[in-house]
């Protein structure tokens, strides 16, 4: 009876196959995010199966001239909440494109085994061994706007853009497609927000990934001539791996992704402004750990906004009135003519 339970558990839609959590941390206070999402984890994923593997880029390679390793109290604190530290030594972008952490840092993970990739600013607020994942069907997070491409007038536009970058990796753009779109809308496309990402194999999703960001950055392209690629590389070659992997969108069952799991929250302004209820009360709950209080010590936003209570009594009312699908720039805007754009 006990093995057919087991072969039942591991064919459970509802219950996904362990898996592993990868972020980056480095000095400069990205590591005191992934401390915060490390003690997150913990308090509201005490049961999670899998292992929380932090990235640390190294000092040299593509990092020569500076050292982005850990700060010590940021280091004490991921070991002390259990995150397993692996180091970065980056070859291919480094200090002149740092977004692509994410992306050799995937070569870090064991192969063959399902992984999530997080922003290390993202706040872990539910079970994640609930988000019924499937593995086979690699997705990422859809909290994005039409950021990328900027098609310029009376030449290419939003379909030769992307028509360009499917057909130079041999891919079925069509297949992509969100028909229900109207032509010419930049939704019709496939694109995502890097902040998380997932797939069943570390290894093969960090070749095409990162063979592939290297080609558009070195050799762009006619179509992508006049296009900005620093800071959108990541976002505009994530989808064509999650599609070349047979995925796409995420579906309903991914929901609490950027949601009532996760929530990728970029700075404390906009986490008071945007965040659900659950996403602040688990920052409150954090800050007054002693492995997450000392790290916040003497850093203004977390000072005035959290300590000093302007996130709650002066933020989060202008969030409320913001439109869920207007621009985020007007909010942007507003905190900063109010003085409350801490970053």
């Amino acid at each position: 009876m006990a093995e057919r339970q087991a072969r039942r558990s591991a064919h459970d839609p509802v219950r996904p196959p362990e898996f592993d959590v990868l972020i980056v941390a480095q000095g400069g206070g990205i590591d005191r995010e992934a401390a915060m999402l490390a003690a997150s984890l913990r308090l509201n994923a005490p049961g999670f199966r899998g292992r929380l593997i932090v990235a640390e880029p190294q000092p040299g390679g593509a990092w020569d001239g500076t050292d982005p390793r850990i700060s010590p109290p940021a280091r004490a604190a991921l070991a002390a909440l259990g995150a397993e530290i692996r180091p970065l030594h980056a070859r291919s972008f480094g200090r002149s494109y740092p977004h692509g952490n994410k992306i050799e840092a995937l070569a870090l993970l064991d192969p063959s085994r399902p992984f999530l990739f997080l922003d290390s600013d993202t706040l872990v607020t539910g079970d994640l061994d609930a988000v019924a994942f499937d593995f086979a069907r690699p997705s990422a997070s859809m909290r994005r706007e039409g950021t990328w491409p900027e098609p310029p007038p009376y030449h290419h536009d939003y379909d030769s853009i992307w028509r360009s970058l499917y057909d130079r990796f041999g891919l079925d753009m069509d297949g992509s497609l969100d028909l229900s779109q109207p032509e010419g809308h930049w939704e019709r496309f496939l694109y995502f927000n890097a902040g998380w990402f997932f797939g069943p194999d570390a290894a093969e999703f960090h070749r095409r990934f990162h063979d592939w960001a290297v080609a558009v950055r070195d050799d762009p392209g006619e179509a992508l001539a006049c296009q900005p690629l620093d800071p959108w590389l990541d976002q505009v070659v994530l989808p064509l791996v999650v599609h070349s992997l047979g995925g796409g969108r995420p579906g309903p069952e991914l929901a609490g992704l950027d949601g009532e799991i996760t929530w990728h929250w970029r700075n404390l302004p906009l986490l008071y402004a945007l965040a659900p209820d659950p996403a602040l009360a688990t920052l409150e709950a954090i800050a007054a750990l002693p492995e997450i209080a000392p790290l916040l010590a003497g850093w203004e936003p977390a000072e005035r906004l959290l300590a000093g209570g302007e996130g709650r009594r002066l933020i989060r009312p202008l969030g409320a009135a913001h439109p869920p699908r207007a621009p985020e720039r007007a909010l942007r805007k507003r905190l900063k003519r109010a003085g409350l754009w801490l970053t």
